[in-house]
């Protein structure tokens, strides 16, 4: 597979510190936290390093999925305490701690997880559409041993995607919790050998990314939005995500390339 090395565009606070590897691998944009010596906690410059690179994302035609991960065996421990004490907060206006979890891309964005995914860490994993992780891989949320809270979403999204007293645990207890366990609560969508998540991630978004990038973009907003529409505004609701779709480019290719047995050719819109 090859994959071809690409910048997002910097803001003023990415320019000193270079803590994100972005990389398209076809349609697949890749993000590689790199801090490994800080086990990839979460810096104020890769905070905005992410937020462009998901920008990058959601803007480009030619790009369908996200994948982030993380250098060194290590997903993120979290927000880089260091950088705290200095008065630093890796939030960006508008998108959150990590440049991510308040508003994730409209694409779909997969996690892949090696080792240790705690904290803020494991709030940007509870972010993304879809998980990928290794079977040694631990998940946490460890605030209340800190005397904090899970601000960055774990408390708001964890109880949503497994059962509401398995979640209490996990936040009252602060306890690590094994990726397999995840696995079978099916928080996570496939478990890799060590040191494979990425690659399995990859394999992922491939499949993903060989459907129509705007149906899969349409169908990730429908699906994220809809939890609070009511019965009788849903089907009306989803039309405004839905019909663009149906009048694109790309549904007439679709149904060409069936018709004539080949392929399709998306061309994102």
């Amino acid at each position: 597979m090859t994959s071809t090395p690409t910048t997002a565009t910097p803001t003023e606070a990415t320019m000193d510190e270079p803590d994100l590897k972005v990389e398209e691998r076809g349609r697949v944009l890749v993000m590689t936290m790199d801090r490994p010596a800080a086990r990839n906690a979460m810096s104020m410059a890769m905070a905005h390093q992410i937020a462009d690179a998901l920008d990058l994302l959601d803007s480009r035609d030619d790009l369908s999925v996200g994948v982030i991960t993380g250098a060194g065996g290590t997903f993120c421990a979290g927000m880089d305490l260091k950088g705290f004490a200095r008065g630093e907060r890796p939030v960006v206006e508008g998108r959150g701690f990590a440049g991510l979890v308040k508003q994730p891309p409209r694409k779909p964005l997969i996690a892949a997880v090696e080792g240790y995914a705690l904290a803020g860490g494991f709030e940007i994993v509870l972010s993304c559409d879809l998980i990928v992780a290794s079977s040694e891989a631990k998940f946490g949320l460890p605030e209340v041993k800190r005397g904090l809270t899970a601000a960055a979403g774990g408390l708001l999204r964890l109880q949503t995607r497994i059962p509401y007293h398995l979640a209490m645990e996990l936040v009252l207890t602060g306890r690590m919790w094994p990726a397999t366990a995840a696995a079978d609560a099916q928080l996570v969508n496939r478990i890799a050998d060590p040191g494979q998540a990425l690659e399995v991630a990859l394999e992922l978004a491939d499949e993903v990314a060989a459907n129509a990038p705007l149906a899969l973009a349409a169908s990730k907003q429908v699906l994220v939005r809809s939890a609070d529409w009511t019965l009788a505004e849903q089907f009306d609701r989803q039309e405004e995500y839905v019909n663009p779709v149906r009048e694109s480019a790309d549904a007439q290719e679709g149904a060409k390339a069936f018709v004539e047995k080949r392929a399709p050719q998306w061309s994102g819109r």
